[in-house]
């Protein structure tokens, strides 16, 4: 059997302690003598002098020794961390009880007739859908001749071979040609599988594919003990495509209203633009049609 995503109680301690080590004395307004530090960033009695809780029961906290903490204190122990917006959501997650917990998402999902057909309907866009272990459910043609044309064009019909995003990224070699900001992307893709772990953190499969990355991409799991969190649903990718060169391309995610985790996964480029040619040219490269890919049949 599968192990959790997250021990929450302990993954709550980790995620505590690698935000209070990057934050130093000064940057809270609390005096430092000089004296030497045994450990980087506040000390434990500090963070909770600033939280407004007792040492004893932060202490806990960070052991996992407690497991409810108040809508309250977690606030409290936000601001004192100075927590952005996603990491607050991500600190809330892995403190709720496990009652409170998402179901596991489906197995082996499928993309919805209406999103296939949301595909079909963008042929001059690339896009992929996407389920929530970032696993590709279906694309249109040039969301697969732009991500993973090496591919073949019916890989996610088939639950036993569906490509992954992030296994894409760190253990396809001909995706880690494919971004010219690797550290930015896999800082990026790091952050928002963390924000997946926190809101699935019962899910085998999702255990399994962080369990894969952490054991084949030393790479990934630098970054994974850093305990980032960032949910990175639209920004500006740079590629250079082996077909058409450099691209600079926006892209968003479109999070379905069914409460499934599935999301649809666009990218566009600024009119006029070298990159938009460059999109029409692969286009052409590609056939007249960006239909979504149906799944092959077994």
């Amino acid at each position: 059997m599968d192990a959790p995503v997250t021990d929450s109680p302990a993954a709550l301690g980790d995620f505590l302690r690698t935000r209070r080590a990057r934050l130093q004395p000064a940057d809270v307004g609390l005096v430092s003598y000089g004296a030497r530090r045994r450990v980087p960033g506040l000390r434990r009695e500090e963070l909770a002098q600033l939280a407004g809780v007792s040492v004893a029961y932060y202490t806990r906290l960070e052991q996992g020794q407690s497991h409810q903490a108040s809508p309250g204190v977690l606030d409290a122990l936000a601001r004192a961390l100075r927590l952005t917006d996603d990491e607050r959501a991500h600190l809330r997650a892995l403190a709720r009880p496990a009652t409170a917990r998402r179901r596991p998402a489906a197995r082996h999902a499928t993309a919805r007739a209406g999103v296939r057909q949301l595909l079909t309907a963008v042929a001059d866009v690339p896009a992929l859908a996407l389920g929530p272990r970032f696993e590709i459910l279906a694309w249109n043609r040039l969301g697969h001749a732009l991500i993973a044309g090496h591919l073949a064009p019916g890989s996610p019909g088939r639950p036993q071979d569906r490509p992954n995003l992030q296994r894409l990224l760190f253990l396809d070699p001909h995706t880690r040609e494919l971004y010219p900001d690797r550290d930015e992307e896999v800082r990026r893709a790091v952050s928002s599988l963390r924000v997946a772990a926190g809101q699935h953190p019962d899910d085998p499969q999702l255990a399994a594919l962080i369990g894969e990355l952490s054991m084949k991409s030393a790479e990934f799991s630098a970054l994974w003990s850093r305990h980032a969190v960032r949910n990175c649903a639209f920004g500006t990718k740079r590629l250079h495509h082996p077909l058409v060169g450099e691209l600079e391309l926006d892209f968003e995610v479109l999070q379905t209203p069914d409460g499934s985790g599935q999301g649809v996964l666009m990218y566009t480029a600024a009119p006029d633009s070298p990159s938009e040619a460059a999109l029409r040219l692969l286009a052409a490269e590609h056939g007249p049609e960006a239909r979504a890919l149906e799944p092959e049949r077994s």
